[in-house]
């Protein structure tokens, strides 16, 4: 009998690419056609429903309900006309992943029939059950009620045949149990405090924008492979395999040819993109093996997270119409590299002006200096935070590891802005302009020396980099919410910008010029955030113990990590920029320890299954065959030829202490779950989840990846590493 690890191997081996249909015009005919953006409002709205809509969006304001009325009826016709039966308004919770309710558009019409409607009562606000998402006890199964609610900023899309309005979601009682809501009050903090400063340098500056740039990485894999791995089926990643002979290190997948089945999977996925608005533009082969690539150009940070939000559930559908199953994993496969979700991230003003973005006169330099040196200041007073915003228990297993970035938050400036910055700090005002400097450093007619651009190098192992106009968190996981990031970085701008400007205005007061006033604060906030800044090697140990002298945070246990929430620092932040309550903030550590339990709890289950129920019946199954050898060896040659017979005898201790060990660790595992799953406290269970039963699963994964290389290749049940990520 086959065994089903040949049979899916043969049918990867054997698939071809898929045919793509094409559309027949050009990306810009048919980009948007399924978003409710302002050529469709401009089309199925009144001029004045149409005016006040977007006057409300722009300027940040409520929506009437009287037009409210007026743009569901309006959304409703542009939705039938695309083929749209049903609605749901569609939000974040906190399992990282979407949520909807599906709606048909029906209501009884009075005679015994049906009618077509939507009203604006529909599309501003709906009840869906709270209790049943994550919500870190604010709501119990009894008080079921929560409220989702129109975000107008982010246009309504049609997925299939359903109209889908990007809501927030909230409790009964107001408390936010999504990641939309911080978010929008996060954006709408550092809009605020961000205008306040860029007013210092153009008075006519009304609103900061805060922008996302992020690059999805991803695995694919076929989907006959995956469905001989139950590891990978339930928990997204390999909970055993051995490395593969050949994986990485050739370094020959990076950028090379996208292999066919590839790249028609990314050609659908690419159209589907432009018809969602979505503007999907580089694709390329990443560092591993079957690691793939997709980043779309820069958006508005509120609606780059909903379309990365929108295009993981995506992906997974057009990997399917090609036979792939799309993994977000950040660490997959153990031994190669994994996968981020890097944040591009920037500020611009309504007069398009990025505020990172280096220029050439006196002003523009001192203002990239002044939002340079702030964003330095907060991300050195809340590295722990930012840390605590990118962890899980996923992506524990990637920082760190083969290309990610260390699990210690600092930032890379690049040797131009780092001699710049050392300049300012040793210098006084009026030694600035004197300064002989080097071409790069050529000074204009003030204080500030002219930057150029394109002013640093690339660190891949910086977990934060200053790449020429904009940050690059590169920390973030593949399978992240991008929100949770976003958050916590554009809360920590706001509130060290809040501290600048009244510095500033303090100082100007005592009688410095506004000049004088800005340099001297960030002067000092260059001394005090020194110890953030680092553009050396982020992987190696020197830095692990380098970071611990200047006081960074170091911590590597992910629920002790997400502790950096609750510190006073952070509620005190959270609470100025009205980003998160205590309340709200206590309740998302809750469930940030349940979720790491449970993550860790389905993998332990699943490991041990695979191990007791797979892995060791076939170990002992050729264990059998070697005695059954050996017996037979004795009986030709004699029982005193055991040099005949030494390496088979030999083969059979190792497995038989391999198969004894994983026994012995899948049943202190299993002892070791039950007593931490009798600990009340969702931060005690994580502990003793992290603390007592990983260290179990390491070393059963360690003696089955021993057992792999022994056992015959024909017997051995799950699809090898050599085989996941070498067929397309």
């Amino acid at each position: 009998m086959e065994s089903l690890r040949f049979k899916v191997v043969d049918e990867a081996f054997n698939r071809k690419a898929d045919p793509v249909e094409i559309p027949s015009e050009r990306p810009e005919k048919y980009y948007g056609k399924y978003v409710f953006n302002r050529q469709k409002m401009f089309e199925y709205l009144p001029a004045d429903t149409y005016q006040a809509l977007c006057s409300a969006i722009d300027n940040k304001q409520p929506l009437q309900r009287e037009v409210a009325d007026s743009v569901a009826e309006g959304m409703k016709r542009w939705a039938l006309d695309n083929g749209a039966r049903h609605y749901t308004h569609w939000f974040q919770p906190l399992t990282e992943t979407t949520a909807e309710k599906h709606d048909s558009f029906i209501e009884h019409d009075g005679k015994g029939g049906v009618i077509e409607c939507f009203n604006g009562k529909l599309l501003v606000q709906q009840e869906p059950d709270a209790s049943s998402f994550p919500n870190g006890g604010i709501r119990n199964t009894f008080e079921a009620r929560g409220y989702s609610a129109w975000d107008i900023s982010s246009p309504a899309f049609i997925i299939g045949n359903t109209l889908c309005i990007p809501t927030i979601f909230i409790s009964y009682t107001g408390e936010s149990l999504d990641y939309k809501t911080p978010l929008l009050r996060a954006l709408n903090s550092v809009d605020k405090a961000a205008t306040a400063v860029a007013k210092m340098f153009d008075p006519e500056v009304e609103h900061v924008r805060t922008y996302l740039g992020w690059e999805q990485e991803y695995f694919l894999v076929d989907e006959s492979l995956y469905s001989a791995r139950p590891d990978l089926m339930l928990t997204g990643r390999t909970l055993m395999g051995h490395e593969s002979a050949k994986n990485q290190q050739l370094e020959d997948h990076y950028f090379g040819a996208i292999p066919s089945r590839v790249e028609a999977f990314m050609l659908d996925l690419e159209i589907e993109c432009h018809k969602l608005g979505i503007p999907a533009k580089t694709r390329h082969n990443e560092v591993a093996p079957n690691q793939f690539e997709l980043a779309p150009v820069f958006e508005e940070a509120n609606l780059a997270n909903d379309h990365n939000q929108l295009i993981m559930s995506v992906m997974a559908e057009v990997a399917r119409r090609h036979h792939f199953r799309v993994l977000l994993h950040e660490k997959p496969f153990a031994g190669i590299n994994g996968s981020g979700k890097h944040n591009n991230w920037s500020l611009g003003t309504d007069k398009g002006t990025l505020l990172f973005a280096p220029g050439r006169s006196h002003t523009d330099n001192l203002r990239f200096l002044t939002f340079t040196v702030n964003v330095m200041a907060a991300v050195h007073r809340h590295n722990a935070l930012l840390k605590a915003s990118i962890m899980s228990a996923t992506n524990a297993h990637r920082l760190g590891a083969n290309e990610a970035p260390p699990a210690i938050i600092s930032i890379f400036m690049g040797s131009q802005i780092a001699g710049i910055l050392e300049r300012i700090e040793h210098s006084t005002n009026a030694e600035l302009t004197n300064l002989a400097a080097r071409k790069e450093l050529e000074l204009n007619l003030s204080q500030i020396p002219e930057i150029m651009r394109d002013n640093t190098d690339r660190n891949r192992t910086s977990p934060f980099a200053f790449t020429g106009n904009r940050f690059e968190f590169r920390a973030v996981g593949s399978s992240a919410n991008c929100g949770a990031a976003m958050i916590v970085l554009n809360a920590a701008v706001a509130e060290q910008l809040i501290l600048f400007k009244k510095a500033v205005d303090e100082r100007m007061a005592s009688g410095l010029s506004q000049n004088d006033a800005i340099l001297e604060e960030i002067r000092i906030l260059i001394k005090s955030s020194k110890a953030i800044h680092f553009d050396g090697n982020g992987y190696s140990d020197e830095w692990k113990e380098e970071a611990a002298r200047r006081g960074l945070d170091c911590e590597t246990s992910v629920p002790l990590i997400f502790d950096a929430y609750q510190r006073k620092s952070s509620v005190d932040m959270f609470r100025t920029t009205g980003v998160f309550s205590e309340v709200e903030l206590a309740a998302r550590n809750e469930v940030k320890w349940e979720m790491y339990t449970k993550k860790v709890q389905i993998e332990a289950r699943v490991l041990g299954d695979l191990a007791i129920n797979h892995v060791i019946p076939v170990a002992t199954q050729y264990q059998s065959i070697l005695l059954d050898n050996v017996l037979k060896m004795r009986q030709v040659f004699g029982i005193d030829r055991t040099d005949l017979t030494a390496s088979v005898t030999d083969s059979i201790e190792k497995l038989t202490q391999h198969i004894t060990v994983i026994r012995e660790e899948v049943a202190a595992m299993v002892d070791d779950r039950r007593v931490a799953n009798r600990l009340e406290s969702e931060r005690e269970k994580a502990l003793a989840y992290h603390d007592r039963v990983v260290p179990h699963m390491d070393t059963i994964r360690y003696h089955i990846d021993k057992l792999e290389l022994m056992v015959d290749n024909e017997m051995w049940p799950l699809p090898k590493y050599r085989e996941l990520l070498f067929i397309r």
